[in-house]
């Protein structure tokens, strides 16, 4: 199957030859940005550009997921919702371990478009990054952190419309935030009462609940307090 097209230019996922100016990607020196929603990889990539205007940046995680992971598995329907990209990323990541690691090394790239050495935003979880550890030895990783909360503040002034997970239904923002699955595991109740105070900096609290939840269901999904050492990888 080629996926060669508007979302992913000039890459392709099918077995075809290789044509003369094309490489896998697996076989590239990427350099890739690893960490989740809100730990500043936006910031890092304009640096890593910046510093070289001839690097190319591969379409990002979102895009690569859409094309390899949700459009095959809806038939082409579009899904916007964070969590249930999460179940369906989930469900893909039971066929290929190695997650985005895996669809990404599957890709063919034309070299003349995207160069010898692109720049991939990103990768998430001890087990991507140990899978394209493992698999692509040329690939080189930029490993960042935050903490929650503030990955949270970011979320929400980000103004992102693909930050959407469904609303809560009602009560009191600091009950609705404890009420979240899993979300004991992340934030200690002190940290609840900060995140249930940021309305009155003029934050909605709908807005607020939301992207706690994104940061829980990606705390679920992916740890992102990656203890890259002890994957036992130079990274």
């Amino acid at each position: 199957m080629s996926l060669s097209g508007p979302s992913l230019p000039f890459l392709r996922a099918d077995a075809a030859p290789l044509a003369p100016p094309e490489r896998r990607l697996s076989d590239l020196p990427l350099t890739v940005l690893v960490g989740v929603t809100g730990v500043g990889k936006s910031t890092a990539l304009s640096a890593l550009t910046g510093a070289d205007p001839a690097m190319r940046v591969l379409p990002d995680r979102r895009e690569v997921t859409d094309a390899v992971m949700i459009l095959p598995a809806t038939g082409g329907a579009p899904v916007r919702d964070r969590e249930e990209r999460f179940r369906l990323t989930a469900r893909y990541r039971q066929e290929h371990p190695g997650g985005m690691a895996q669809a990404l090394g599957s890709l063919v790239a034309d070299v003349r478009h995207w160069g010898e050495a692109p720049v991939f935003d990103g990768l998430r979880g001890l087990d991507e990054v140990r899978f394209a550890a493992d698999s692509f030895p040329a690939w080189r990783f930029v490993a960042l952190g935050a903490p929650d909360g503030v990955r949270v503040r970011r979320l929400l002034g980000r103004a992102d419309s693909f930050d959407q997970v469904t609303a809560g239904s009602g009560g009191t923002l600091r009950a609705e935030l404890a009420a979240l699955a899993d979300v004991e595991a992340v934030f200690t109740p002190a940290e609840l009462d900060d995140l249930a105070g940021l309305p009155a900096q003029g934050f909605a609290p709908g807005d607020v609940l939301a992207k706690v939840r994104i940061v829980v269901s990606e705390r679920r999904n992916y740890d992102p307090h990656l203890q890259l050492a002890g994957a036992g990888h130079d990274l």
